[in-house]
């Protein structure tokens, strides 16, 4: 079975989203910790994250992605920028305990000029202050575009701050089909290529979800432009090779594509129709 969703708003609850994702035909979905470009979040209510823990259960969803906010820079050469993404990333911690064994996907950020390999010293050291030992979220570090000074813009990038963090053990990676693609990856022709290499250089044991988003750019424009699925540059043939392969096919694919909810539903339903049940 193709486990896929989308982005969902939290602002009626764990609940309501489990039941929206189930009224489009998906069995996950992704949603924000907080505002997006803010630091407020909701208060949580431990009641509805049962109802919501007993429906999932019911309904056999899978894993579901907790994005943090964009305005988050672990990364940035200014210290109370990066305090903020500190403090915010440790209380979704907390709150993620509520929804134990999911995930908790983040942008690496941007170094601002101060260089990748120090970009890459402060997203660990803001790891390594995170991470407490015996959580139960998978902490997912998502593949980036390279638009600007973005750091995550190629795997080795990603395998350098896997390696300085102490309990690496809770990181993965959360592979954009978009973002990897404009980095200049060529999954259209070459997918096994570059699922290879990602392999040879983080491991794909740390791979533990997909975002699905075609894009408005060619490969390698570095620009991060999301397209809906067949509309873009990477294609609906290759999607129906990235859905199916062999190495993605059981991970869990969150849609970020330009769309409502209709629009939503009908992607899921295209992408189902090419899911071949049978490796």
């Amino acid at each position: 079975m193709l486990n896929i969703g989308c982005h969902l708003s939290v602002s009626k609850g764990f609940f309501a989203m489990g039941k929206e994702a189930e009224s489009i035909g998906a069995n996950t979905f992704q949603f924000f910790t907080r505002n997006p470009r803010g630091s407020k979040a909701k208060a949580i209510d431990e009641k509805d994250i049962e109802k919501y823990r007993a429906f999932a259960e019911d309904k056999k969803f899978v894993k579901i992605l907790a994005h943090a906010p964009y305005t988050l820079n672990p990364c940035s050469k200014d210290e109370n920028t990066r305090q903020f993404a500190l403090e915010t990333m440790a209380d979704d911690m907390v709150r993620m305990e509520y929804l134990p064994n999911n995930m908790y996907n983040f942008h690496p950020g941007s170094h601002v000029g101060q260089g990748a390999e120090k970009g890459i010293e402060f997203i660990a050291d803001t790891l390594n202050k995170v991470i407490k030992k015996g959580q139960h979220t998978k902490i997912l570090l998502e593949t980036m575009a390279g638009k600007g000074t973005e750091v995550g813009r190629n795997f080795k990038e990603l395998r350098k701050i896997i390696d300085l963090v102490e309990h690496n053990e809770v990181l993965g990676v959360c592979f954009d089909t978009c973002h990897v693609h404009d980095a200049g990856y060529d999954i259209v022709n070459d997918l096994d290529g570059v699922l290879k290499e990602f392999d040879n250089i983080v491991g794909i044991e740390r791979l533990c979800a997909v975002h699905i988003n075609d894009s408005m750019n060619p490969c390698g424009s570095h620009k991060d432009r999301h397209e809906k699925i067949g509309k873009g540059y990477i294609g609906l043939e290759a999607f129906e090779r990235i859905i199916n392969d062999r190495r993605l096919r059981k991970l869990p694919f969150y849609l970020e594509t330009p769309n409502d909810i209709e629009g939503y539903k009908s992607e899921i339903e295209l992408l189902r129709s090419l899911y071949r049940e049978k490796e």
